[in-house]
């Protein structure tokens, strides 16, 4: 959700003279990748996310040097080459100024067969060049699907393919900036392919590298930080590198996994949104990080899941927009105000903008038992920068904290690993006796237990007279909001205030666990002996369907 506006409704760029910048992240010139920008060029892409073994992977690349290498990993806890090839001869090709829209148009370079003896995964395509006498990388990622779904495993890990691709700035742009006529103005495109390189750090990059949370508690009068954006700004990294995907959220939950000894398939979102009975082999599905994109044929497929009597392990958050693929589930969609859109006339339930639009009828809770319209932020800039950073437990009895030793009030997962924090998802709430219960006026199930609670708000304040770089000021949430609803349902009334949740429910015969924090996966990284504890819990529960 971080910056999620379009121009239409952010707040109007500085007028006269541009402020000094405090932070080098709030200059322009982050790292955005595509061809004729100088440097060495080297990138690639498959014509597909998923493959079985047996078939044929096509590789599209693009590169200024005369031969390159390409290097598949199977990636997790012990990475492993599985497949290489060197001397391939290098060719550069004309791109589309609006590739990130329309994609590159590259010939296919290059052909390889899945082999039936590699084991079910992630892997990292790795293209490679020697240029000025240095290495140059960049990579990309493709999913070896299990040819027996469920048989060695109850668990799928679900990868977040529309959130990637939503903040994959590769080629110019993303559902968030790069079309904006100077560099104080964001305009999103609404139009984003996936026949694309992915940008730099969103697969591989240092396992030190700064998250979009930070662990930090800042002294009195100290200025908002914003670690990611300006780790990103100084290495080259795109500056959506700690937004989405693989690197930051699903690979450190796959490394903690292993060391567990459990095992898991791998699927995309895509898959989901292709595939209605993808999921139905398993007892469990997985989902890490940030999930805040969907279909609703992936929404489908979720809750058939688990009405047949599956289970949602959600160590996720920030569950909030509706998109659309077209043209052969090539580009995503994703208008975010709802009047953008040409089907606004037309089928306003499919309109791409927020699930709790009352014209889509499908609250976000309904799917995954909170919502990202119900406070956002925690520890990510000016947003609560001195909160906990950790959740509170309000129902320690509950099947979740078993064995955790935890007792009412107590706060697991605090500073400095912060889980509860970046982006999170909640409901409308009240107390009764201590203890916290779910209005219902958002479309949160009736049956959800709220096991534990943090502080959230909807965006940043500017105390600073734009003075400080934000990373979503709540003014853009407040335009957003203006647009969607008409009049303003009462749980948006008063301060932007709210709380990410912790919580778990049932519906059919399955049920959901659901983090409702994009940092959940911070506590497994850095061994939080509490959010390591709960993870065990839901996944031996969630291993059996029922």
């Amino acid at each position: 959700m971080s910056d999620q506006l379009p121009a239409t409704v952010r707040t109007a760029p500085p007028q006269g003279p541009a402020p000094t910048p405090r932070y080098a992240w709030s200059i322009p010139g982050f790292a955005v990748e595509r061809p004729g920008v100088g440097g060495p060029e080297a990138w690639c892409y498959t014509d597909r996310w998923t493959y079985s073994p047996g078939e044929e992977v096509h590789v599209h690349t693009h590169t200024t040097a005369q031969t390159y290498t390409l290097t598949l990993v199977r990636d997790g806890l012990t990475p492993r080459v599985v497949w290489s090839a060197a001397g391939l001869p290098g060719r550069a090709h004309p791109t589309p100024d609006d590739a990130y829209a329309v994609g590159c148009g590259w010939p296919v370079a290059h052909t390889f067969t899945v082999d039936q003896q590699w084991k079910p995964g992630f892997y990292i395509l790795i293209m490679g060049i020697e240029a000025g006498g240095r290495r140059h990388e960049r990579e990309h990622f493709l999913v070896v699907r299990n040819p027996e779904p469920g048989v060695r495993t109850p668990y799928v890990l679900v990868l977040t393919t529309s959130t990637m691709t939503a903040y994959n700035d590769w080629g110019g742009a993303n559902a968030y900036r790069g079309l904006g006529g100077d560099p104080w103005t964001d305009v999103a495109s609404p139009r984003l392919s996936i026949q694309r390189p992915i940008a730099r750090g969103m697969i591989r990059k240092p396992d030190d590298a700064p998250r979009s949370s930070n662990p930090d508690t800042p002294p009195r009068g100290a200025l908002p930080r914003h670690p990611a954006y300006e780790w990103a700004h100084t290495h080259g990294y795109s500056r959506h590198h700690a937004d989405a995907f693989w690197a930051t959220y699903e690979r450190p939950f796959a490394v903690w996994a292993e060391k567990e000894g459990i095992e898991f398939d791998v699927l995309t979102q895509h898959d989901l949104h292709q595939d209605p009975g993808c999921l139905t082999p398993y007892a469990c599905a997985v989902f890490v990080g940030h999930d805040e994109y969907w279909t609703s044929q992936m929404r489908d497929t979720a809750d058939a899941f688990v009405d047949g009597g599956g289970h949602i392990a959600r160590f996720g958050g920030n569950f909030l927009w509706q998109v659309r693929l077209e043209e052969d589930d090539q580009v995503q969609v994703n208008y975010k105000v709802p009047q953008d859109d040409p089907l606004f006339a037309k089928d306003r339930a499919k309109v791409t903008t927020a699930w709790d639009w009352p014209p889509i009828d499908r609250p976000a809770a309904a799917t995954m038992g909170l919502t990202g319209l119900s406070g956002t932020y925690n520890r990510y800039g000016s947003a609560i920068s001195r909160s906990s950073g950790g959740f509170t437990v309000y129902r320690p009895r509950h099947w979740a904290l078993q064995d955790t030793d935890l007792g009412y009030g107590d706060v697991f997962g605090g500073a400095p690993v912060c889980i509860a924090a970046f982006e999170l998802d909640g409901c409308d709430y009240t107390f009764r006796r201590g203890l916290p219960f779910p209005t219902g006026s958002d479309g949160t199930p009736d049956n959800l237990e709220i096991i534990a609670m943090c502080p959230a708000v909807f965006g940043e304040e500017d105390r600073w007279d734009g003075q400080v770089p934000l990373g979503a000021p709540i003014t853009e949430v407040q335009g957003i909001l203006g647009l969607l609803f008409d009049p303003l349902p009462d749980r948006f009334d008063g301060e932007a205030y709210g709380s990410g949740m912790v919580a778990t429910f049932t519906r059919g015969r399955g049920g959901v666990f659901c983090a409702g924090t994009t940092e959940w996966v911070n506590g497994l990284r850095l061994q939080d002996e509490f959010t390591e504890q709960i993870t065990r819990n839901v996944l031996r529960r969630y291993a059996v369907r029922g």
